[in-house]
């Protein structure tokens, strides 16, 4: 059997015409050419904004990824007043002048008096209820709420004046319940530390929950505070590495009642896709990582695969950042899709791309090099006409 040359040119035709019906090669996404041809078209379409990496842009990122300091929002606070809460005890104990003795069985008052110059009577323990009083005999129903013991013991001895012989009042918190703060995530032993009138700090509330799990340059501590007016609708919540905390006092702030301490381990990611030598979602510190960390941790570019002049961070970012005044599309709290495109081929890039940094859920992707795209064609074509080749080969 002998196939005929004719024959043979119209195998390859066939061939590839079913290459070019395919529409597109298979690849891990969209090349440099169809990034800017997404990002060229009318805002009101995509919304997209393509940025090239200058000093400039990393210069106004790494402003706009300067995170709160809690200085600024938690600084001003004082040392809480410690003030009785629902749900404290106290306990509340009475002296007498004799020879009066309203309140029955008593006990000597032993510590350094002689024992007829006075007598003291201590009262059962009570929970303060949820309507912040407590009860008394032959006091009624007193408020404590909000108050500190002496103002509870100077109501107090006012209301037994004209009932007990010169009564001396003291009141003491037993157990603390309500001016405490909560402590949970990545430490030893979550708790509910009381506060005191010393004033403790944030650093305080970590040693009282036994230190963190984890090494301390990658958690991040994240501090809740309730606002008085609102309530939890107007709790504040923000967030800075542990070893910033550390690092600068003013960032250990003095601790008010209610508030949460929350100790996070790595909480921010990114993913790495395209032709990076791994695809994965990669978490990292809590102080921040840069774009060059964030490609080395990737194992740097795929040499066979990827096209270095098209290093690609997609993130929705805030419009004055890149100095876009009317943005046509918005996300509901008010950022746009940012592609920010990083030249590899350019070692000036190497110097920005050390003072970028990633933030939590950015995706950064590299496109696949032209050469590479070529290269999938031709390996396509060869597995379609190998075998007519072979046969043919065969046949001759």
């Amino acid at each position: 059997m002998r196939i005929q040359q004719p024959s043979f040119l119209l195998s390859l035709a066939c061939a590839a015409l079913l290459l070019a019906g395919c529409g597109s090669l298979p690849t891990s996404g969209p090349n440099e050419t169809e990034v800017r041809a997404a990002a060229s078209k009318t805002p009101a379409d995509t919304g997209i904004v393509l940025v090239d990496l200058t000093d400039e842009v990393v210069r106004h990122a790494v402003d706009a990824s300067r995170r709160p300091l809690f200085s600024e929002n938690f600084g001003s606070a004082r040392a809480p007043g410690f003030t009785i809460g629902p749900g404290d005890v106290v306990e509340i104990a009475v002296w007498e002048a004799p020879p009066a003795a309203l309140f029955g069985t008593t006990t000597l008052d032993t510590r350094g008096l002689a024992a007829s110059s006075s007598r003291m009577s201590t009262l059962p323990e009570q929970l303060v209820n949820s309507n912040g009083t407590i009860n008394m005999p032959f006091a009624g129903s007193i408020p404590v709420a909000g108050r500190t013991t002496q103002q509870v013991e100077e109501e107090i001895a006012r209301r037994l004046k004209s009932k007990a012989n010169d009564p001396q009042v003291m009141v003491r918190v037993v157990r603390n319940a309500s001016s405490t703060v909560t402590v949970v995530g990545e430490v030893n032993n979550s708790t509910r530390m009381p506060l005191t009138p010393r004033g403790e700090r944030l650093l305080d509330a970590l040693a009282a929950a036994g230190g963190t799990r984890q090494p301390v340059g990658k958690v991040t501590v994240q501090l809740t505070r309730e606002t008085a007016d609102t309530g939890r609708r107007g709790a504040r919540v923000y967030a800075l590495p542990l070893d910033t905390v550390i690092a600068d006092p003013a960032q250990n702030v003095l601790l008010q009642p209610g508030d949460v301490v929350t100790v996070l381990f790595q909480p921010n990611s990114l993913l790495l896709l395209g032709a990076t030598t791994k695809n994965e979602e990669m978490n990292f510190e809590a102080q921040g990582i840069s774009l060059a960390q964030s490609l080395a941790r990737a194992g740097g570019l795929n040499d066979l695969r990827a096209d270095p002049e098209a290093v690609f961070i997609f993130r929705f970012e805030d419009p004055a950042v890149v100095g876009v005044s009317n943005p046509a599309r918005t996300t509901v709290d008010g950022r746009i899709p940012v592609i920010y495109r990083a030249n590899l081929r350019d070692p000036a890039t190497f110097f920005m791309a050390q003072g970028f940094p990633m933030r939590n859920k950015d995706i950064l992707y590299v496109s696949n090099a032209p050469g590479a795209e070529l290269q999938k064609f031709l390996n396509i074509l060869s597995s379609v006409v190998t075998p007519i080749v072979t046969v043919r080969a065969l046949g001759n």
